[in-house]
């Protein structure tokens, strides 16, 4: 066998992503971030795989099933990052790095979720809201209790109550739960204005609600969404919500992780955190005092 009949074979990125909603490759706004990442990837001369470790007691250990599978870092978006599992395999030596979740010591690519949910809140109160009301997410991530916490300390910062009912708990793109959701609120004695939705998918449940309710949208009723997926701009009326950089997020997470194979030692290893934009959209409108209930 001659020197010029050896293969060379290509690195791999693994990419762990289960996110709630099971929505899988058809999600709008984590399509884009892998997207991204499987780009620059290809750029670099490296091949990605997705892996289904399914994570469970009695399975091997997700760092055991990365190198079973031949990967040579691992990218985890949307997962359960809290999972024991996850915990040793970002705790040990494997090359990772996360979408949206920080360990430390370990690459991470996430938005700046305190600016985006603040300036939400501020220009619906800008607006002339008063009752600003919040649908999140399971409440098992960093993004969900930051923008959990902003939203309370916003909301505290000009002085504004937050009733229970007016903070809720749901499912990110769960358009079903999120309907829901906003006709519990929208049928309170003192109704909120103005709901801060999970997401930009679940505005097509709060638009049901409204039409349930008998409400127009902004008219009676307004909302903001968070993501800034094309889809929801199209609409009209169209979307307010903050626009996340998907994009930038899953270049920066491949290009963070082929480092971190590369140059273990130098690599950098701080959070990236990247600025989001307010997409003022026409779904919050003046408040009107006279706006219609039925």
């Amino acid at each position: 066998m001659t020197g010029s009949s050896r293969i060379t074979r290509r690195r791999t990125l693994g990419i762990l992503y289960r996110e709630e909603s099971d929505k899988g490759l058809t999600h709008p706004f984590f399509v884009l971030i892998l997207n991204a990442f499987l780009a620059e990837a290809e750029k670099r001369g490296y091949d990605a795989a997705f892996l289904s470790h399914p994570l469970k007691e009695g399975y091997e250990t997700l760092a055991d099933h990365c190198v079973r599978a031949g990967v040579d870092g691992l990218c985890l978006v949307c997962t359960d990052f809290a999972h024991p599992q996850v915990k040793a395999l970002m705790a040990g030596a494997f090359p990772c790095v996360s979408v949206d979740h920080i360990f430390r010591g370990k690459p991470a690519v996430l938005s700046d979720n305190e600016t985006g949910v603040r300036k939400l809140v501020e220009f619906a109160i800008a607006r002339g809201h008063r009752r600003i009301a919040m649908i999140h997410g399971h409440n098992n991530s960093l993004v969900t209790r930051t923008r959990i916490s902003q939203f309370k300390n916003t909301m505290e910062y000009h002085r504004l109550p937050v009733p229970d009912a007016f903070l809720r708990e749901g499912r990110y793109h769960d358009i079903g739960g999120t309907r829901n959701l906003v006709n519990q609120m929208l049928t309170l004695p003192e109704a909120p204005s103005c709901i801060l939705l999970p997401d930009d998918m679940t505005y097509f449940g709060a638009q049901e609600a409204a039409r349930d309710c008998g409400l127009k949208i902004p008219d009676d009723i307004s909302f903001a969404g968070y993501d800034g997926i094309p889809l929801t701009q199209a609409l009209k009326p169209r979307l307010t919500t903050i626009r996340q950089n998907a994009e930038t997020l899953g270049k920066v997470a491949a290009a963070r992780l082929m480092d971190l194979i590369e140059h273990p030692e130098t690599a950098p290893k701080r959070p990236a955190i990247y600025p989001v934009e307010l997409l003022e959209g026409e779904t919050v409108a003046p408040f009107r005092p006279e706006a219609a209930r039925p």
